[in-house]
Order: structure tokens, then sequence, then C-alpha cells
């Protein structure tokens, strides 16, 4: 029997261990589909709220909490000081993204222009088309400072990978301010094939059942312990019945 009892400890303690990994893993799903309900709520609560003066927003760095707001801004744009961005996705549509900055009354803020798309095997031009001239007004969403490596951030060349406001500042000869705006219209219009960028998806995601997988991958293992349990003690119940039949057949011969 101590040979079980010690087979049995060692399985308990195994799925132990595996258990608490797999509820931890379903907790952090669970945390992950918090958060991703509460950004969604955040973005529907902000793209639906009045346009505001971007003055009155872009007052400090723009976060998370801050994106989707609309806002308007009436200034010039600079067009010595464009930035093409490259490899950009808008929905099913592929491209490059155009990133200016609009000289304001307050400052001067990056404007992203939106996407221009290119059919696959396009060469990403290395100028971006020219903005309206004279005072426009634009009206866009509110956007954080994009988050990456280095080389991905800093312009080369006037190209960037990623939109942050921080690194395109060390190339400017002016100070803007931080985040940008992500352009829905502007007034003159533009020319040149741009796309609005969409609205990110608001879907829950797959993370509940992901969170369901791993409780139901700790229930698999406690119900796997008690199965194994019972195969060992019927296992031993018919050792034991089979050598006491042995014995009883000996005793009778």
């Amino acid at each position: 029997m101590r040979r079980f009892w010690l087979r049995w400890t060692l399985l308990i303690l195994f799925v132990a261990v595996l258990g608490v990994v797999f509820v931890s893993l379903g907790e952090w799903q669970l945390d992950r589909l918090a958060q991703r309900k509460e950004r969604n709520a955040t973005t529907i609560a902000n793209e639906q709220s009045p346009v505001q003066p971007y003055e009155q927003v872009f007052t400090h760095p723009i976060i998370d909490a801050d994106q989707w707001q609309r806002v308007e801004a009436r200034g010039t744009f600079d067009a010595d000081h464009q930035f093409v961005v490259r490899y950009r996705s808008n929905g099913d549509l592929d491209g490059y993204e155009v990133v200016t900055p609009l000289r304001t009354a307050n400052g001067v803020v990056l404007v992203d222009r939106g996407l221009i798309p290119l059919p696959r095997g396009t060469q990403i031009p290395s100028t971006a088309p020219a903005p309206p001239t004279g005072e426009v007004t634009v009206v866009g969403h509110v956007r954080r400072n994009e988050k990456g490596r280095r080389g991905a951030t800093t312009p080369a060349e006037n190209q960037v990978r990623l939109i942050n406001s921080d690194a395109i500042a060390t190339v400017l000869p002016y100070p803007i301010k931080s985040g940008y705006i992500g352009l829905l219209t502007v007034q003159p219009e533009q020319q040149g094939g741009f796309q609005p960028i969409q609205l990110p998806e608001l879907s829950e995601g797959p993370h509940f059942w992901y969170a369901v997988q791993w409780f139901m991958f700790t229930a698999v293992g406690v119900a796997g312990i008690v199965v194994f349990i019972r195969a060992d003690l019927r296992a031993r119940r018919e050792e034991r019945e089979d050598v006491t039949r042995v014995a009883a057949d000996r005793v009778k011969i």
C-alpha cells in the first residue's frame, strides 16, 4: 500500500502545481478581458463626446484614457517636415500614412493625415503628397504615442515605422505637443486618396474562452487524480481477491 500512497502523493503534488499555473493563466485572461472592456468603454465614450478644441486636450502627455476623443484644430501645415509612416494597415487596406506638423496659435501638433492604400509589391514613395496650403481646420481623433524599438520610432530620411512625437521632435526645429491627431476631416480638403484611420476593433476578443479553457484543464487534472486513485484501488482489490481465490483453491486441494 505504501507504493500507492507515494504515487498518489507525487501525482497530487504534480497536479497541484499545474493547477496553480492553469488558474493563474485563467485569471490573467479574465484580467485582460476586464481591461479590454474598460478600454472599449473609454473608446466609445470618448468618440461619442462632443468635438473639443485641441488645445484643451493636448495640455499633458497623451495616455490611453485620452484616446479617440475628437478635437478640432486650426493652423497651417508645415509641408517641409512631413514624415512617411511605412507598412501600415487600416481595416483590409495596406499602405502608408503621412504625418505632417500643424502650426497653431497654441503650438505645433502632429497630424496623421490618413492612410494611402498601396497594391502589394508597390514601393512606398520617399516623398508624401503635399498638404493643403494656407489656414486649415482639422477634426480628428486624439492619439497617444506609439511605442516600439528606437529604430522604428526615430525618423530616417523622413520615414518612420511608428508614430512617436517624442522621437519625431528630435529632428524638428521647434517643440511639438505629446501625441498626435488622427485626421478625420480637413477644410480645405486634401488630395492624394487618403483614408481616415478606423476605430480599433471593439470586440471582447477570445479572453473569456481562453480563461474557460485554463480552468477546464485544472478540472481535468483534479478529475484525473480521482480516476487514477480509483483505478489503483480497484487493481489492489482485484489483486487481493486473486490472492484469496488462489489460497482457497490450495485449501481445497
